[in-house]
């Protein structure tokens, strides 16, 4: 065994340890090509992430072993100020179910991402995380300089919710393992991620996949034709071509 007993030892043990480490990746899709990707993360149950994505990056979130509770929180990576508004997201589309084409607001009436994607359809935009999941997200947020004033509510993938007709709320589960859903960025984004129970169904969570890859061609498909997204959409583009607009052209 390597003596630690010295500064060089201590290293040559690291860098043996570090060697014979085996930490399991997230499955990588086979028809977007490696050059592509910009980030790719498997997040353990009780763990959290975070990653500044760019404007026309696909997101796909995975469930591996289906119980996975992804926490989602987003932020404008240019003015932070603003994000994600988990109450327009439901009340402008008027739907309080997450699905394809669905957009999250921020709360300048913008697109911060939108639902392209989805084999999953167990999403939550009600509950909001556990108090483990709020701390998990402060975590994240830190390592991006934020403050805990700055984790507002979020959303939750891979535990769904629905509302009974008297008002209450009720859990309906995971999908199957392997489900996945995808989020198209419009703006530049903070993205916080916390894996763990959902508030109304407190099973362990279990692993997380995150996939990043370039798609900025994929922008110009339109994903709803509400006319509420389309709003929402002609916002976000007069925004962002004011924010790089070059002064002078």
């Amino acid at each position: 065994m390597t003596s630690t007993a010295s500064a060089l030892g201590a290293r040559a043990h690291a860098r043996s340890q570090a060697a014979t480490a085996t930490i399991a990746g997230p499955e990588l899709p086979d028809d977007v090509a490696a050059a592509r990707i910009t980030f790719a993360q498997r997040i353990p149950a009780g763990g959290y992430a975070n990653v500044v994505l760019g404007r026309g990056t696909r997101l796909r979130l995975r469930d591996p072993a289906g119980a996975a509770c992804a926490h989602i929180l987003l932020l404008r990576a240019d003015a932070p100020w603003e994000r994600l508004n988990v109450a327009d997201t439901v009340k402008v589309p008027w739907q309080a179910y997450l699905g394809i084409g669905h957009p999250l607001l921020s709360d300048q009436g913008r697109v911060l991402a939108a639902i392209v994607a989805d084999t999953s359809g167990q999403h939550d935009a009600l509950c909001g995380p556990t108090p483990e999941g709020r701390a998990l997200l402060r975590l994240a947020g830190a390592k991006q300089g934020l403050e805990p004033r700055d984790i507002g509510p979020t959303v939750s993938f891979f535990r769904g919710v629905r509302v009974e007709s008297d008002g209450a709320l009720s859990a309906t589960g995971s999908a199957a393992a392997g489900s996945s859903v995808d989020l198209l960025i419009h703006l530049p984004v903070i993205l916080l991620v916390a894996d763990t129970t959902h508030p109304l169904d407190d099973r362990p969570a279990s692993d997380l996949d995150i996939v990043a890859w370039a798609a900025p061609d994929e922008l110009a498909g339109q994903h709803n034709s509400d006319p509420e997204y389309l709003r929402a959409v002609e916002n976000t583009e007069q925004a962002w071509t004011a924010a790089t607009l070059e002064v002078g052209a």
